[in-house]
């Protein structure tokens, strides 16, 4: 549904850039300059996931036509320059709207990605841009769980490092996309906060992610094998069920404790049934432990807009990210700094562990640990070396219980044989 999603959204963005063409008061030069940026943004997502778009930039019946690599990255770069100027000051965007430091961390990504979309790297811009965003107005979170619960659109700590979210309202704007994803399908009946009637139980964590906390999995806080399950009576709200884990130390709570890093918001007790972390086949929710950083419960304790449906914003850039790609940026180009930023991000998450020397597999783990579940590891994986070859395994990456390598065309997705079938101008990509 992507690509299909992208294209749709692309010919609204285009259909009003048609019909504000010639407007030059103030107030239609910003949203001109925002909607280009978003039509940059999505065609950034066409880049990223196929290495190229089916183009076009106005609202016609003509067939878009195939602009891929080289070309489509430095247009995406140029649309960004040239839209920069009519945005937004930092945070003087109304939350949920785009101002000129979404500008800058869009091509500070775009820059760290270029040697993928490219075949070319520039780490420097990638540097200098990140740099722009973490001297801007914007500050880190001193909560990191706030970012992701009900109210990170009304609380200031956290609204002050989220950048550009994508505005979420259980009453207002309801669907079974955008947080409820994320809320719902890490959730099934029966664990504590829940936060949703809806609980689908389908994404849980596997042992490669907590091993980004855990490198030694005997360490995480896990109900005893022969622990024998309370009744559904003993279990019948979240206090007794804290009751019972805390015996245990399973709590989310002990979870975090045992890391030693406010990040690792997972969940391994008795709720909604015994986990375990490692197994011979994937075939159930408890095949792995439940991840909870997303939620529909406020920081504040208040009650949120629907039982079903969440409220909790998608921060779809955040400060966190520039730290992170001026790290990478200043560890590849051989410059000093990088790891002060990384220890930037781990002391706001509490971490005890420290680290005194970097490496690229550190870095690619910090990676995980920051943004695990918000739609970029594979993107991490790729721009590493890792997503295809066997420099990276994690449980059964190929389908091997233990990993393997797959072939490297598997690096960007195949062009819908509709899509194929329908505009004669796309062509699919090698491999497929």
């Amino acid at each position: 549904m992507g690509i299909y999603r992208l294209g749709y959204n692309i010919t609204q963005l285009n259909f009003f850039l048609d019909n504000t063409e010639g407007k030059t008061d103030a107030e239609s030069l910003r949203q001109r300059a925002e909607v280009r940026f978003l039509r940059a943004l999505h065609y950034s997502y066409f880049l990223d996931l196929f290495g190229k778009a089916p183009f076009k930039e106005h609202f016609n019946n003509e067939l878009p036509i195939e602009k891929k690599g080289s070309d489509l990255y430095s247009y995406i770069q140029n649309e960004l320059k040239e839209c920069e100027v009519d945005m937004y000051e930092p945070r003087q965007a109304p939350f949920g709207r785009a101002d000129k430091v979404a500008n800058w961390l869009l091509r500070a990504r775009l820059y760290l990605n270029a040697e993928v979309y490219t075949g070319q790297a520039d780490y420097g811009q990638a540097r200098d841009f990140s740099t722009k965003v973490i001297e801007s107005s914007y500050e880190l979170s001193p909560r990191y769980d706030a970012l992701f619960m009900a109210d990170n659109d009304e609380n200031a700590k956290a609204m002050q490092e989220i950048i550009f979210p994508i505005r979420q309202d259980g009453v207002k704007i309801r669907s079974h996309s955008g947080s409820s994803c994320v809320i719902n399908a890490t959730r099934i009946a029966g664990m504590p906060r829940i936060g949703t009637t809806n609980g689908w139980s389908c994404i849980f964590a596997r042992a490669a992610l907590i091993q980004k906390f855990f490198p030694n999995l005997e360490n995480v806080p896990m109900l005893p094998g022969n622990v024998e399950k309370p009744g559904a009576g003993e279990l019948s709200s979240d206090e007794k069920i804290d009751a019972f884990d805390e015996q245990y130390g399973t709590r989310t709570v002990d979870m975090i404790q045992a890391a030693g890093d406010d990040r690792a918001l997972f969940y391994s007790g008795i709720g909604g049934g015994i986990r375990k972390i490692k197994t011979d086949a994937i075939t159930t929710f408890t095949d792995g432990l439940s991840i909870v950083k997303w939620q529909n419960i406020r920081s504040d304790g208040g009650a949120t807009h629907h039982a079903e449906f969440p409220d909790t914003d998608i921060p779809l850039f955040r400060l966190a990210e520039a730290y992170l790609t001026r790290a990478e940026a200043l560890f590849r180009l051989g410059e000093d700094g990088a790891l002060a930023d990384i220890k930037k991000l781990r002391e706001r998450a509490n971490c005890t562990k420290q680290i005194q020397t970097l490496t690229e597999r550190e870095l690619i783990d910090e990676w995980s640990r920051e943004f695990y579940l918000e739609g970029r590891r594979r993107s991490d994986l790729v721009r590493f070396g890792m997503y295809t070859t066997s420099k990276y395994l994690w449980d059964w990456k190929g389908g091997v219980q233990n990993g393997t390598s797959v072939s490297s065309f598997y690096n960007v997705y195949p062009i819908p044989v509709s899509d194929l079938n329908n505009n004669r101008n796309m062509t699919q990509n090698t491999g497929y």
